[in-house]
């Protein structure tokens, strides 16, 4: 968290230790910080009753193994003398040994009244940081903020994308088609690679809302289409399965590894070009063009909720900047009646309808909005609930939730008319 890393980054820069762990314990460790990283809130607040003055900033390490020790205690039903003495276990050394009678202190208050502390908060709000929780009061409104929220707080389940036959996979694995060709497995599932299918290619994971933008391209069977910023590569994957003739654009060379593995693994061919997409050009223009641009990833925080403590308001600025110049590159890449798909994982208007407004302001000689229309997400009508009054596509964590959810994203499509 203070390296401003995601989980998924801090394993991998740590693959050799995490890897020679048992399978049970790796699950657990994910699970162990997932939650703390849901909770995080709530479980600074408690910690905070137990003492008399804060921890100073020096003292982060005490900090942090107290909350490994409190997330266990409050939300993983551990043992209490299992979570305490293995919380105490990581305090080695002269400078973390001296603590143990504080972290022992505080968690074996915590052991017998965390429970009743946590009923006094409002789990909703005390687990965002303060100008996350504003913002989505300012754009949604406080009931969808809350919700938006209370989305976060549960583990997601696990959404695949099949090549084929959604629903024999579905029984196969255990779950149920949510539309299209995207099927749901339970939460906690566990890791993917070991389930059925995977060493074959049959599937890759993608969630539900995140395979929806390639559907806004529509028909793409031996069109060449644009995948800019293409990795970790499940659009890709969509779009050749769909029959594009793909060309997959990435920046970043390590990013682009996995999009190589995933498309070996799936038996799927693209063209995949290492290029800075602000400024790099096809040698023809493609048919059509999605654009899934980097992004604070907002919407994402019930897959990664540490990403809700590790971005701040400024980077907002700074990738909508980043946006806007892809947005203006690619509408040079794309023939005049083709289209453009823009899309982020992204609960912040900056990076979505905002981008869109100013956008077509600028360039409104040349392109315009295609409102989208409810069947072309699939048959399903609650699909319509996804839906703006302009016709852009706006998911949110909240939606379905009784369902699992869905990840927050925004999608728009545009039309070059000269």
């Amino acid at each position: 968290m203070r390296e401003q890393q995601t989980l998924d980054e801090a394993l991998n820069n740590n693959k050799a230790d995490f890897e020679s762990m048992e399978r049970r314990d790796r699950a657990f460790t994910r699970l162990l910080i997932s939650t703390l990283m849901r909770r995080l809130g709530q479980i600074d607040k408690a910690i905070n009753a137990c003492m008399k003055r804060r921890l100073p900033a020096k003292m982060a390490d005490v900090r942090d193994i107290i909350r490994l020790g409190a997330v266990q205690l409050l939300y993983l039903d551990t043992p209490p003398h299992a979570a305490v003495s293995t919380s105490l276990d990581l305090a080695r050394g002269p400078k973390l040994s001296g603590n143990k009678p504080v972290m022992n202190a505080v968690l074996r208050r915590l052991s017998r009244e965390g429970k009743d502390m946590l009923a006094k908060m409002d789990e909703s709000q005390d687990n965002l940081p303060n100008w996350l929780w504003k913002k989505w009061v300012e754009t949604y409104g406080e009931e969808t903020a809350k919700a938006i929220s209370l989305s976060h707080l549960s583990e997601a389940p696990l959404d695949l994308t099949v090549k084929e036959s959604p629903e024999e996979w579905a029984e196969k694995l255990g779950g149920v088609v949510t539309s299209g060709n995207s099927i749901r497995l339970p939460a906690g599932t566990g890791d993917p690679v070991f389930l059925e299918g995977y060493d074959e290619g049959h599937w890759w994971v993608q969630d539900f809302a995140a395979s929806l933008p390639a559907l806004l391209l529509g028909s793409v069977k031996d069109k060449k289409v644009g995948d800019i910023c293409a990795a970790p590569g499940g659009k890709t994957a969509e779009l050749v399965t769909a029959g594009a003739k793909v060309t997959a654009v990435d920046s970043s060379a390590k990013r682009l590894t996995r999009v190589h593995e995933n498309l070996e693994r799936l038996q799927l061919n693209a063209e995949v070009i290492q290029a800075d997409a602000t400024t790099w050009q096809p040698k023809e223009e493609f048919d059509a063009i999605l654009l899934d641009a980097p992004c604070s990833a907002t919407g994402t925080l019930r897959k990664h909720p540490e990403l809700g403590r590790i971005k701040r308001s400024d980077d907002i600025k700074t990738l909508a900047d980043l946006q806007r110049e892809l947005l203006e590159n690619c509408a040079n890449m794309v023939k005049i009646g083709g289209t453009i798909v823009y899309a982020t994982c992204s609960l912040e208007p900056e990076e979505g309808q905002y981008q869109i407004e100013r956008f077509l302001k600028k360039n409104r000689t040349r392109f315009e909005r295609v409102p989208v229309k409810p069947q072309e997400l699939g048959n399903a009508d609650w699909l319509e609930m996804l839906l703006t009054k302009e016709g852009d596509l706006r998911c949110l964590p909240c939606h379905r939730h009784d369902e699992g959810g869905m990840d927050g994203f925004y999608a728009c499509r545009l039309r070059r008319i000269a």
